[in-house]
């Protein structure tokens, strides 16, 4: 009766387990929720496969039509997030891209998703990178000010952006080049880490990758874009700075027409 005995118990065990782990409790973050593997499994079969691939490769059936490549999930870098430069993204960092897209690929809005959907197919792609297991990648997200109230003021605005000029002259334009149209001097040589060549982001676009508002484009200045040459200006830069840069910036902006360009980089 003893292995009988055994075997019941071990069920009971995984049951509570199970339990635990749908309910959320003491949940370890480098350990993979396989209640929502199964389910994370067949929403991304079933939404992403095509252009990230079976193996999470970013070389699915529709990749090598697109520019710029889909995002390969295999080294756990993200283009896209709130953390600091090479850190892991927040699971509401992953949220954001799935709900909202990324103007400018292939990458749509995936807003018929539910919500227990989106969070286990997040869990699903945990999976492709042994970064997720290791805690020395996580890191909290870096806290954003507030956007300055002389930003809504289109005169004291303009007098910002003066000085954010200079910055970015000094700063910007040897890759995104003087006009903010991505073709500096540097452009043509920079490549990410995938050994793909990396066009810096024509700054006049209506609607950046980054998002559209002010904020988005400081998130980019604080945490940078991992796995790019756009490193994190998060100790070069002091807040004004970085507002006078963003209000030069918005001088940039052309009329919000169809896509002004493309630019080869993986998501």
């Amino acid at each position: 009766m003893q292995p009988v005995t055994s075997l019941r118990s071990f069920f009971a065990l995984a049951s509570v387990l199970v339990m635990v782990a749908r309910a959320g409790v003491a949940a370890d973050p480098l350990t993979l929720d396989y209640s929502l593997y199964a389910q994370g499994k067949y929403i991304f079969e079933r939404n992403c496969i095509l252009c990230h691939g079976p193996r999470g490769d970013g070389s699915g059936e529709l990749s090598k039509g697109l520019q710029p490549k889909p995002r390969s999930f295999r080294e756990g870098m993200f283009k896209f997030r709130s953390t600091p430069y090479g850190a892991l993204p927040t699971e509401d960092d992953l949220r954001v891209t799935i709900r909202g897209g990324l103007t400018g690929t292939a990458m749509g809005m995936f807003t018929q998703l539910q919500d227990d959907e989106v969070r286990a197919v997040i869990e699903y792609v945990k999976s492709f990178s042994r970064r997720w297991r290791k805690a020395e990648n996580y890191a909290e997200a870096i806290p954003l000010p507030e956007q300055p109230k002389w930003f809504e003021d289109e005169k004291v605005r303009g007098v910002h952006a003066d000085g954010g000029k200079q910055l970015f002259e000094n700063i910007c334009a040897t890759c995104h080049g003087t006009k903010g149209d991505g073709n500096g001097p540097t452009a043509a040589t920079l490549k990410d880490m995938w050994n793909l060549p990396c066009k810096p982001s024509d700054l006049r676009q209506p609607h950046l990758r980054c998002g559209d508002r002010p904020i988005d484009v400081y998130r980019v200045l604080a945490t940078g874009l991992s796995g790019t040459p756009m490193i994190s200006y998060e100790g070069a830069l002091t807040e004004t700075q970085r507002w006078d840069l963003i209000a030069y910036i918005q001088t940039l902006k052309l009329p919000d027409v169809p896509t002004l360009g493309s630019a080869n980089v993986r998501r």
